[in-house]
């Protein structure tokens, strides 16, 4: 497993690790894995009792100044404890971060999804979505590849002088339709015609290939089709061209969106949650989700300003990309939530998620 910094990361993080004593990295380390337990501001007293080095309850207020002063922890309230920020986040995930193996019973439980046979690529994402996001109580997102199926059989029905259906059958079974305007005057024959001619060529092929190919082997085979059936062909599968569903074009599945709003709802930004909810609904830049992940291999991190993907500020997202068997980037897995994510229980999860459905879509398509 790799774990990759944000591509936004601050540059500041290293340059302030040079700058910190060795007690100052034990106050910091132990102030923010207190706070990512919790979530709570942490005070001196409460790290006098975590540390294991003997040290006042004023050299850790000295500390704490210090760490403030360099811009890694900061105070939510006058005389409260401190957390950190962002930089200091980003410094602890890059530095400090202890990355567990992902629990027995959890890796078994996304197996037991995984190996549902009897359901659609689609089905079983969804449903992989729906238990990443109760096992890191946050919202995942999985964003499911371009269908690239080949095509098993293609019909032409006729529903009315002025629409028609064309049913498409991918080699998995599962079963696509689309209503078109089909060309004036169509008939039964030539209904028939379009979907014998249709079959005839896209036999393994997928519908982008077919959709590439359609017109040079209509020009070629111009005495095997007249020329209402061709409209008909040309009509047909233009309409999967245009569609905006899951089969044109990645789709975004969000689960777990509640999982962003804290128990006390009084600590949470009502406003950034509902902005967010908005770009989680619109699923908005997809193209760019993949980008984040295309850059480098394994589990990355994107801490607050860094995630410019979505506009929840104080938020994290946490994302793999999953690979198609001839090891290109189809699709990506992760898991948006608050800042004070446990990174270290997470991460393997969303890593070997990644590669589950890496390998499932593999094995489907």
């Amino acid at each position: 497993m790799i774990v990759e910094e944000g591509q936004f990361r601050m540059s500041d993080s290293a340059a302030v690790s040079v700058e910190l004593s060795e007690r100052n990295r034990g106050v910091f380390q132990s102030l923010v894995e207190m706070y990512l337990q919790n979530g709570a501001p942490v005070g001196s007293r409460s790290l006098t009792r975590e540390l294991n080095v003997r040290l006042s309850s004023a050299t850790i207020r000295n500390a704490m100044q210090d760490l403030e002063y360099l811009g890694l922890l900061t105070s939510p309230h006058i005389s409260a404890g401190r957390i950190p920020t962002e930089l200091g986040l980003r410094l602890f995930v890059d530095e400090y971060l202890e990355i567990e193996r992902i629990d027995d019973n959890e890796r078994s439980l996304l197996d037991s999804v995984a190996v549902d046979e009897s359901s659609e690529v689609t089905e079983l994402l969804d449903r992989i979505g729906t238990l990443l996001s109760k096992l890191t109580r946050s919202a995942s997102l999985v964003l499911a590849p371009k269908s690239q199926l080949p095509i098993k059989h293609v019909e032409f029905i006729s529903l009315a002088p002025d629409r028609a259906l064309v049913v498409l059958v991918t080699a998995d079974g599962t079963v696509e339709n689309r209503v078109f305007c089909p060309p004036e005057g169509q008939t039964p024959s030539s209904l028939r015609q379009a979907a014998t001619f249709v079959n005839s060529i896209a036999s393994g092929r997928s519908i982008g290939e077919l959709r590439s190919i359609v017109d040079k082997e209509i020009e070629l085979k111009r005495e095997q089709i007249d020329k209402l059936a061709s409209e008909l062909v040309k009509k047909g599968l233009a309409v999967w061209e245009n569609s905006s569903d899951a089969y044109r074009s990645e789709r975004l599945i969000v689960r777990g969106r509640a999982n962003l709003l804290d128990d006390d709802e009084s600590s949470v930004d009502m406003d950034m949650v509902r902005a967010l909810f908005d770009d989680l609904e619109r699923k908005r830049d997809i193209a760019d989700f993949l980008q984040y992940v295309e850059d480098g291999e394994g589990v990355r991190i994107f801490i607050g300003s860094e995630n410019k993907l979505f506009s929840m500020k104080g938020s994290t997202l946490v994302i793999s990309p999953y690979m198609s068997t001839d090891h290109r980037i189809v699709g990506a897995v992760g898991v948006i939530g608050p800042t004070r994510l446990n990174y270290g229980r997470i991460v393997p999860i969303v890593d070997y998620t990644a590669q589950l459905v890496g390998k499932l879509v593999g094995e489907r398509q």
